[in-house]
């Protein structure tokens, strides 16, 4: 099954429904409630970011017996440091987004600790693709 999201940067009263939808599928095939919650928090802060940092992005969510992969791809100003991006508690937030309650710097470790496993390419000036994989069997991990 494949399922395609479009993501609007800037766009916070509709940021997590991309995860909520994710979530209903997940319930719908049966996937476990600690193995659906991991997946539901990784995909919920990626989305966060590409609303918070991007001016668009798109949610590719593709799910088989064994796995669910989610790439997150988005066009926005890239991250020049991917390392200190994955330092808890480093953000680049504006301050505005910051009085939302967003921008913690938190996101991107988040998705890693939810993640069975998490890549990052980015490109400064372009945009970045986080690729989320997570299987449904715990004997995997």
């Amino acid at each position: 099954m494949q399922y395609r999201y479009k993501i609007a940067g800037g766009d916070f009263s509709n940021a997590g429904s991309v995860a909520s939808s994710v979530k209903k599928i997940l319930r719908q095939l049966n996937i476990s409630h600690s193995v659906s919650k991991r997946i539901v928090i990784a995909l919920y802060e990626g989305e966060v970011n590409i609303v918070a940092h991007a001016y668009s992005g798109i949610a590719d969510v593709e799910i088989d017996s064994e796995k669910i992969r989610i790439v997150l791809t988005d066009k926005g100003p890239g991250i020049p440091d991917i390392p200190k991006a994955m330092e808890e508690g480093f953000s680049t937030a504006s301050p505005q987004v910051r009085e939302m309650g967003f921008g913690a710097g938190m996101g991107l470790s988040n998705m890693k600790k939810n993640s069975d496993t998490m890549n990052i390419t980015s490109e400064t000036g372009k945009g970045t693709v986080v690729e989320l994989i997570n299987y449904f069997s715990t004997d995997v991990r």
